[in-house]
Formats: structure tokens, sequence, C-alpha cells
């Protein structure tokens, strides 16, 4: 969410951003309603500041035994009384229509993000690793656990119609232990807290995120609504329920930078993704993550994001896996945020030759989704300011798997289990038919 001072202080510099967006200006018609919102705040005001000036007046009328001015002042004040009603919801009617409106507008990149209309405007910023050499044509992972007998799409299918599949026995177990992993690395080594949050969030707090109203038809609707008359929704990632922990409070400026991380399924409805990658579990409806949170000052979220990244990184970098690093264009950034990282794992197997696959996005959404909450701290000097909030995959535990798969696979069918895994997985170090 904006800050409409913000925009009426600088409209030119607002509308600027927009374009780097792919935005027309919007800044004249939010200003518009904004005139209007305060022009009504200022008439109720006014009229409730002259009823009550004209109650004093009415006592004072009826000492001097004016009944005159009195039958007047009274006439006055009660015909304020019956307008005031109408003057404060024509207020809140012109305070929703901006809510509204700011509601449906994205955040404005960074000055040093690239500008680009999609994603072939992002830019690489660093690789790590090669791509390894094989003696034979690599195969995808579907051919890979279709022919071990342990990835089903079929039954998954018959059970829950297209892009869901049931794993088994070494391929659901390798899937585990690589969350455990991510965890126990982020939890042990990183400084983030695990956390085990609700599956089922309210429509307050998928508004919180950005998840609602824009992107309504990405989610999936729970189909029933609470005591209070909100939605329940299937949580698309963890950042929505870890983020919304600090939604309507004011922390301690000692309290943070607060990391959050957790492993949950996702379900995302992939609306805006049809017909795409339809093959494979590389985009399903549910699927499981690990989501990094953090909290933070505006002077330190930068140098969070930085980190953020680094934690991302360092779990892929142990498991010997090939990836780069994306800066996203101002064009393929997501809605909330103002920078975006992505990590892209190399999958030997996927098209001719392999290519880089999105693993993990790393952003940065400054104030923009604690306006949204509500969410504050308290500095030195006493004063409430809107928390910084970051997010990033730690990563996508299905795509993670996918890419082991594919890079540890061996001529025969069966997966080599890395190194790092193999504790979690009773020392196995070969997936293959019989186990």
């Amino acid at each position: 969410m904006h800050d409409i001072r913000s925009i009426r202080d600088n409209p030119a510099a607002f509308d600027a951003a927009l374009k780097r967006r792919g935005l027309e200006p919007l800044s004249a018609s939010l200003l518009a309603i904004d005139e209007k919102r305060r022009g009504a705040i200022q008439e109720a005001e006014q009229a409730l500041a002259r009823r009550n000036a004209a109650s004093k007046e009415i006592g004072e009328a009826k000492k001097i035994k004016d009944a005159t001015r009195a039958d007047a002042l009274m006439n006055e004040v009660a015909a304020l009384k019956a307008k005031l009603p109408e003057m404060e919801a024509a207020a809140k009617g012109f305070e929703d229509e901006l809510k509204t409106a700011l509601a449906q507008i994205p955040n404005l990149p960074l000055d040093e993000v690239p500008d680009g209309a999609d994603e072939h405007g992002n830019v690489q910023h660093h690789v790590y690793g090669a791509a390894r050499n094989y003696s034979f044509k690599p195969k995808e992972h579907v051919a890979l656990g279709e022919g071990l007998g342990f990835m089903d799409f079929e039954t998954a299918a018959k059970l829950s119609g297209a892009r869901f599949v049931v794993l088994k026995k070494g391929l659901a177990r390798l899937e585990r232990a690589i969350g455990q992993f991510f965890l126990d690395v982020h939890t042990g080594e990183h400084g983030y807290t695990e956390v085990n949050p609700p599956l089922l969030v309210r429509d307050d707090a998928m508004f919180g995120t950005a998840q609602l109203p824009k992107f309504r038809d990405d989610q999936f609707a729970a189909g029933s609504l609470d005591a209070e008359g909100q939605g329940y929704w299937l949580i698309p990632t963890a950042e929505v329920p870890l983020t919304n922990l600090v939604r309507e409070s004011i922390l301690d400026e000692k309290e943070l930078p607060m990391r959050l991380t957790a492993l949950t399924p996702c379900f995302r409805a992939e609306a805006g993704a049809a017909g795409r990658d339809t093959r494979g579990m590389i985009r399903q409806h549910q699927f499981t993550k690990v989501e990094l949170v953090s909290i933070t000052t505006p002077d330190e979220s930068k140098n969070e994001h930085e980190r953020m990244l680094s934690c991302a990184e360092e779990v892929l970098k142990r498991l010997g896996l090939h990836y780069r690093v994306m800066t996203l264009c101002t064009g393929d950034m997501g809605f909330a945020s103002q920078k975006t990282y992505d990590i892209e794992v190399w999958m030997p197997g996927q098209g001719e030759g392999g290519m880089f696959r999105e693993i993990s996005s790393c952003s940065v959404c400054g104030d923009f989704q604690a306006r949204r909450m509500d969410a504050r701290y308290r500095g030195p000097d006493n004063k409430p300011r809107f928390v910084h909030t970051l997010n990033g995959s730690g990563t996508a535990v299905g795509r993670a798997l996918i890419a082991v798969m594919e890079t540890y696979q061996q001529e025969d069918g069966s997966i080599a289990v890395p190194d790092v895994l193999q504790p979690y997985m009773g020392g196995l170090k070969m997936i293959a038919k019989d186990n």
C-alpha cells in the first residue's frame, strides 16, 4: 500500500516509477479522490465544531433569557446533528474509494532495479558452479520418477485432477529429507526461528501480504466464512502467515531484525499460468516450500535482502547444485516487491541440453506490506514507524527434489543421494527400484 501523502508531495516521481512498471500515470486520479476525501473530512469536522459551539451558545442565550436566539441555535444544532452522519458517510466513502484504488497499485521499484518489460529484461547477477557432464543423455525427472515407480501422476489425477503428484518410497523420503535439511541449516546456522503456522488464513492476512484483492483467482478459497464474515484461504506460501505475525502491532526496535522460517505445504490455483509447465512437478497446485521472512528497520532492509539471498544460496551449494542468480527487471518483479533476486537452478534433464529453472525468489518489500498490515516499530525516539518486510524461498522443496534427481541421476535410472542428505535418509546412498 502506498502513502497518499508521499504521492501528494511528489506526484511526478510516483508516476515516473509507475512508468518503469509499465503503468500509466495514476497520481492525478488518486489525488482527485484524496482531495474529495479531505474536503469531506474538513466539512464534517467544521460541522461538528459548529454544533459544539452552538450548543454552548444555547446555554448563554438562556442565561440572558434570549428565547429567540436560543430557539434558533437549537434548530441549528438539530440540523447539524441530522446532517453529520451523511457528512461522515461521504468522508468514509471517499476513504474507501482511495484505499481500494491504492490497493490495486504495485510497489515501486528501487533505483537499482533494471528496466524491462518481461523476463527477457532480467540481468544475471552471478553464477555458482558449472553444469555436469554426463556420459549419457540425462532424463527429466518425470522419466526418472516413473521409471523407479516412485512418482505417480496418473493416480494423483484420479484423486485430485491435474497438477498433483503422488510420491512414494525413496522419492517421498528424499523430499522430506530435503525440507528437513533446509530447516536445520536456516535455524541452526542462519538464525531463523522455526514457526509452524496455520495453513488457513483470513481475508485480512491475504490482503496484508498483497495476495488480495488483485490475485484472487490465483488462490484457493476454502469456501467458508468465519464468525466475522471473513473468508478462509489455503496459503499460497508461508510468507502470508509468517509476515502477518506482526500485523496490527508495534514492535520494539530491539526485537528487530525478526527472522522467521517455516516448512509448509503451499497451494496455488495457478490461474495465471494456464498451459505453462503442465508436465511433471515444475508447477503444481500443491507443493512444499521452506519460506524465509524478515521483519526489519528501513535502514537495514537492503542489507537483510543480501543476507537472505546468501542463506537461500547456501543450502543449494551444500547440495552441490549448479545455479545462477538473476536480478529481476521492473516488468518481471512481483506485485509487492521493490527488488527481487531469483535463484535459478540448473536442471540437466529439462529441454534439450538442460535449462535453468527458478527455485527461489528473495524480495525486499519496503513498507508496502507493513502499511497494509499496520505493522510498526518504535525506535529510541519513541515514534512509531512502519517496519520493512522481506520474504524468500529457502528454497522450494519440490523443485529442489527435481534438481537433485536430474543432477544426481545415474545411467541405469537410479538417483545418488547427496552426501549432506544421507544422514536424513538413514545412510542410504542410492535410490533404486528396490528401495
